[in-house]
């Protein structure tokens, strides 16, 4: 076997980023934002100087194994995702389309823009602005291994299940609880597929994983820490502040270290 043929080899089963798995990255941002309130969109409000969803698109740019970036905006926003873009260089950004009335329908409105070189899919809340590109790397190559692959962190709280009336009905083993983040990656082909079928079967996930395993396919969960959050409320903003901030001091902190040991 020649050298190409191994290193081929030793990639597909590590799971490591190919050339030939071209990664398209897809960031639902079309949402009205009604739980956040206020009267500009939690995507386009600013978190430490840089708009929530800048710093979402900043991070897949940075990550070497995606290829593109299409946003699924709203129509009103996309003249101003368009200035963002150049002016925080972010070049992955292919194309801007506008969403549908669901997440599920804006995430088939991105899907239908993707190159058609596409081997994978990363789908990303535009909201989930604190994911580090080495994570979104993880997950990409759980889905290059396993073909479907999803952000995750798993509960460090005890999970119960209510009956009707709001009483417990039982515990559930809280090693086998995760709770499902973005990005949430896919090979193109089973997506697609799963897509078209939840559409023609009228189905309505919770999330893209839903879809996934609507079709039967197993996804494997790559754990992403618990600083992956969501900016859903208003209230969200302070944490994520909170976390940038220890980030950036733990960054400092670091580079002093470095400083003295040379």
């Amino acid at each position: 076997m020649c050298v190409k043929k191994i290193v081929g080899v030793l990639r597909a089963i590590s799971g490591s980023p190919n050339p030939k798995n071209f990664t398209s990255a897809i960031i639902a941002a079309a949402g009205l934002s009604e739980r956040f309130g206020g009267s500009v969109t939690k995507q386009m409000t600013e978190l430490c100087g840089t708009p929530v969803l800048v710093r979402t698109l900043l991070a897949y740019e940075h990550t070497d194994c995606i290829h593109e970036i299409i946003i699924v905006a709203r129509p009103d926003e996309i003249p101003f995702w368009h200035s963002v873009c150049k002016e925080h260089s972010i070049t992955k950004v292919t194309k801007i389309v506008t969403g549908g009335h669901t997440r599920q329908e804006s995430v088939l409105k991105g899907l239908e823009a993707i190159d058609d070189r596409s081997k994978f899919v990363a789908i990303a809340d535009g909201a989930r602005c604190l994911i580090l590109p080495e994570q979104i790397k993880d997950v990409c190559r759980a889905a290059y291994k396993y073909k479907a692959a999803t952000a995750a962190h798993r509960s460090t709280d005890t999970v119960k299940i209510a009956d009707k009336k709001g009483f417990i009905d039982k515990t559930v083993d809280r090693d086998t609880v995760w709770s499902a983040q973005t990005p949430q990656v896919f090979r193109t082909k089973l997506y697609r597929a799963a897509a078209y079928t939840a559409l023609k079967k009228g189905f309505e996930g919770t999330d893209d994983n839903s879809l996934v395993e609507f079709v039967g396919h197993p996804i494997r969960l790559v754990e992403c820490g618990s600083q992956n959050i969501k900016i859903t409320n208003y209230e969200d903003m302070a944490v994520a502040e909170g976390i940038l901030k220890k980030r950036s001091a733990d960054m400092e902190y670091f580079d002093t270290v470095k400083e003295e040991e040379q």
